[in-house]
């Protein structure tokens, strides 16, 4: 066939140039695919800041909503809730952590372009399939909350310093008439720990209390009544006005001996001493004083010319207590040694087996 037959048969009469059927049709369905492509873009665009249904941030329901709706609304639900003020009662006190001090914050749009991402994920087909079939994204992000460094430490150091009492030790004061024990006490400290995480709770929780009781522990005294008592095993208080010895167990009076105290000139020394060292039967070491004569500086050994009879308890260097022959029972009540403290030979043996090296002598 010519080429002039074949072009004859591509024109319609009239001149016309005639087009198949499936080309036609080709043309068509690019021009409806090409359509909806265009609108499947627009529609995906018009979502692009909406963020999917299901999806709460700290807690906040923000599905559906644009970005800038979803930032009103979790300033207003999550973020506004938060900036309130906190106050701490402690011991009929309040301490006030007001909303300025914490300057709370939070990564609200960190969270909204996290969720935004996360509702635009998959291709533009996905995305379009999941705006027709109303699908849930059900997803629940943290909101990261921030307040001011060291103001909860702050406020629990104030609070600490306001509530915090130190214990009391166990002591005794001696006097003429007898010991005065004044009974330990225990002080106390607060619960740093717990009102920390308190405050910090009821920063990040609007759901916890803003008023905040600080709770304290008990501060053990390092020396209680008991065992000041129990450590205190002895202790000798010489009365020189009433011419007694009182002696005390655990602090209790447990015997009271007749004694001879120094004299007018030599008076026993007044103060609070302690047993030096202990002997029985004694020689004696006569002083070098004016008194003693021909004695001074001598050492004496037991027997008739020791005036130190049975036992020595020493106290203040060269003073002590010990016992006298029975011919001087008489000087008992009276101002007269050299300003050692005498006892009746009976009583010295009795006060020395109860007395231990170290044991508090106290001269009124």
């Amino acid at each position: 066939m010519s080429t002039t037959v074949r072009e004859r048969r591509r024109f319609s009469p009239g001149g016309r140039l005639r087009v198949r059927p499936a080309l036609l049709a080709g043309g068509i369905l690019l021009v409806l695919v090409g359509g909806a492509l265009a609108a499947a873009y627009i529609d995906d665009q018009s979502h692009r800041d909406r963020l999917a249904p299901g999806v709460r941030i700290g807690g906040v329901d923000v599905g559906g909503l644009s970005v800038d709706a979803a930032r009103a609304r979790l300033e207003e639900r999550a973020v506004a809730p938060r900036r309130r003020t906190l106050t701490v009662h402690a011991d009929g006190r309040t301490f006030v952590l007001a909303p300025g001090q914490s300057r709370l914050t939070a990564d609200v749009d960190v969270a909204l372009a996290r969720a935004r991402a996360d509702s635009r994920s998959g291709w533009l087909g996905q995305r379009v399939m999941h705006d027709v079939s109303g699908w849930r994204l059900d997803e629940s992000l943290p909101l990261k909350l921030h307040y001011a460094p060291g103001v909860v430490p702050q406020l629990v150091d104030k609070v600490a310093a306001a509530m915090r009492r130190a214990p009391r030790d166990a002591s005794v004061s001696p006097s003429a008439t007898g010991l005065t024990v004044t009974r330990s006490r225990a002080g106390r400290a607060l619960n740093e720990g717990a009102l920390k995480r308190a405050l910090a709770s009821a920063l990040v929780f609007p759901s916890h209390s803003a008023d905040i009781p600080a709770t304290t522990k008990p501060v053990a005294p390092k020396v209680s009544s008991t065992q000041l008592a129990q450590k205190q095993a002895a202790y000798i208080i010489v009365d020189r006005h009433d011419h007694v010895l009182r002696f005390y167990q655990h602090l209790k009076l447990s015997h009271s001996y007749p004694i001879a105290v120094g004299k007018q000139g030599l008076e026993t020394p007044k103060g609070l001493y302690d047993v030096q060292w202990k002997q029985t039967n004694p020689s004696w070491y006569v002083p070098n004083s004016a008194w003693a004569g021909k004695l001074a500086g001598k050492v004496i050994p037991p027997g008739p010319d020791d005036p130190i009879k049975a036992r020595w308890m020493a106290f203040n260097g060269g003073a002590g207590i010990h016992g006298i022959d029975p011919s001087e029972y008489g000087s008992i009540g009276h101002d007269a040694s050299h300003g050692c403290v005498r006892m009746r030979i009976p009583d010295v043996i009795s006060l020395y087996a109860r007395t231990p090296v170290g044991t508090p002598v106290y001269v009124a």
